[in-house]
C-alpha cells in the first residue's frame, strides 16, 4: 500500500504458502475501487522472482523475510533495496520487575497463559515459514547445551489435520544459563529465530547486565524488542546501548498488541527499511528530489560579467 500512495506501480510477491490470502486481499481492493492495472501479482519460487528482478531492473525493492536471502538481494541488485528482515526479538525485564524471576513465579504464570491457547479457538495454529520437525529438533539441540532446561511445551500438537508442510508445535518456552548463551558454540543456535510459539528465557543479576547487553549487540538483525520496567535510570541506561530499530518500553511494555500505531523496523543498517507510518513509506517508496526554478527575467541592463 505504502508504494501505492507514493505513485509507484509495484510487482508484489508473497511466499507461495499465502499467495492465496493475498490474491484474496487484491480482489478486495479492485472491489474497494483500486484500479485492476494498478498492481502486478506473480506466484513463482525465489530463484524465478530474483531473474525477474535481474531482468526487470527495478528502482526499488522492499524485501521482508530472511537474512540470507536479504544479503543477496542486496548484492544482486546493486544495493537498491530496503530491508524489513528477520531478527530475533529480545525482552529484558527490570529491576522493578524481578531481579529472579523465579522467586516471582513467573514460569507458572508463562506456563498458564501459554496452556490457555488451543485450536479450537485458533489462539494457536499452524505455523507458515517452520515445519513441525524442524521446531522439535531445534529444541532437541538447545537442551543439549548444559544447564538447558524445557521449562512447558517442547512437543507437537495433537488431534489436528495440518498438513507437515507447516508447524504445529505447542508452545515452548526453554531455560538457558546466561554464560551458556554468550559461548561462541552456543549463541547462534540459541539466537536463531523461529517464527513461531517459542521462547528462551535466562536470568542475570544486576552486575551481568552488560553481558545481557553484549548479547544482544551480537545478535545480526536489530528488529524489536522491550524493556520492560518503569525504572527510569534502568531503561535510559538499556535503551540508550542498545540498537533495536523498534523499541517497546515501560512496565507493559507490549510487543504485540501496542498502544499506538507506530514505525515497525530494524536499526544499525542504513539499507533497513519501515512500515507502518508517512516516514516509513516515504523512506522506502519515495526520494529527495529538489528542483531549482531560475527562469528570470533578465534585467534589460543586463551584461556578462568577468570571469572570476
Amino acid at each position: 500500500m505504502g508504494a501505492l500512495y507514493m505513485g509507484n506501480k509495484p510487482l508484489l510477491k508473497v511466499d507461495s504458502k499465502v499467495s492465496i490470502v493475498m490474491e484474496q486481499m487484491l480482489r478486495l481492493l479492485h472491489q474497494c475501487g483500486m484500479p485492476l492495472g494498478d498492481v502486478d501479482f506473480v506466484n513463482c519460487d525465489g530463484s524465478i522472482m530474483n531473474r525477474l528482478l535481474l531482468e526487470g531492473d527495478p528502482r526499488m525493492t522492499l524485501f521482508t523475510g530472511s537474512s540470507r536471502v536479504a544479503e543477496k538481494l542486496a548484492v544482486d541488485l546493486k544495493g537498491r533495496v530496503k530491508l524489513e528482515d528477520a531478527g530475533f526479538d529480545w525482552k529484558i525485564l527490570g529491576p522493578d520487575v524481578q531481579e529472579n524471576w523465579n522467586s516471582a513465579n513467573l514460569v507458572p504464570k508463562l506456563k498458564a497463559l501459554a496452556e490457555r491457547r488451543k485450536l479450537e479457538d485458533l489462539t494457536v495454529g499452524p505455523v507458515l515459514t517452520v515445519t513441525t520437525e524442524h521446531m522439535l529438533a531445534h529444541v532437541k539441540r538447545i537442551l543439549e547445551i548444559p544447564g538447558a532446561k524445557l521449562l512447558f511445551g517442547g512437543e507437537p500438537l495433537e488431534n489436528h489435520s495440518i498438513p507437515e508442510i507447516y508447524g504445529a508445535m505447542k508452545p515452548t518456552a526453554i531455560f538457558v544459563p546466561l554464560d551458556e548463551i554468550l559461548k561462541d558454540t552456543n549463541f547462534d543456535v540459541v539466537t536463531t529465530e523461529i517464527f513461531g510459539p517459542f521462547q528462551i528465557l535466562t536470568n542475570y543479576s544486576k552486575n551481568q547486565l552488560h553481558m545481557v547487553l553484549d548479547a544482544c549487540e551480537r545478535m545480526h538483525a536489530h528488529l524489536t524488542a522491550a524493556v520492560v520496567s518503569n525504572d527510569i535510570t534502568f531503561l535510559q541506561d538499556v535503551l540508550g546501548r542498545s540498537v533495536n530499530g523498534t523499541t517497546y518500553a515501560g512496565i507493559r511494555a507490549r510487543t504485540t498488541g501496542a498502544p499506538q500505531n507506530h514505525w515497525f523496523g530494524p536499526a544499525g543498517d542504513p539499507r533497513g527499511a519501515g512500515i507502518g507510518t508517512p516516514e516509513a513509506i516515504k523512506l522506502v517508496w519515495s526520494c529527495h528530489r529538489e528542483i531549482i526554478y531560475d527562469v528570470g527575467p533578465v534585467p534589460d541592463e543586463w551584461t556578462l560579467p568577468a570571469c572570476t
